[in-house]
């Protein structure tokens, strides 16, 4: 059974897809729901306001974060709770405070040690296959010549 409104997202759905801060959309955008196909569209063929809001902001916590290279809790932890602007942003990473240069250090820590523990699993699982697969050659029935005759 489907609705109408299973082909339809929400204006918050689509913001965090489009990677906007959704406040500063356009109020037609705020109080409309927005179907598949106009998603498609908004992606495809961005109307100006899309377009400014991407460039210039202000940028969702999530953009922010990704822009500065720390994780949203880290912005929480530097007492970053508002959207920023692109000029914000920009801002702040030409003159970093403590807090950013901490945070990303951490980030950067973090980030690394999920490669490693990522890299680790995958190392793991290569010795556990090489290992099963020459058990399984071992274990394999012998054939002769005279069985193929």
């Amino acid at each position: 059974m489907t609705s109408s409104n299973s082909q339809s997202m929400k204006p918050a759905t689509v913001a965090k897809k489009l990677g906007i801060y959704l406040p500063a959309t356009p109020q037609e955008f705020q109080d409309s729901s927005i179907s598949r196909e106009e998603f498609a569209e908004l992606q495809a063929n961005p109307p100006e306001w899309l377009a400014e809001l991407r460039r210039n902001g202000p940028h969702p916590r999530p953009v922010v974060a990704q822009k500065l290279n720390v994780s949203i809790s880290g912005l929480a932890r530097g007492g970053v709770e508002e959207a920023l602007t692109t000029a914000e942003i920009t801002e702040l990473l030409q003159a970093p405070p403590q807090w950013l240069v901490v945070e990303r250090a951490t980030h950067a820590a973090v980030r690394a040690e999920a490669q490693r523990v990522k890299e680790e699993a995958a190392k793991k699982a290569a010795t556990k296959e090489a290992k099963d697969n020459a058990a399984a050659k071992r274990d394999a029935p012998k054939t002769s010549k005279r069985d193929h005759a």
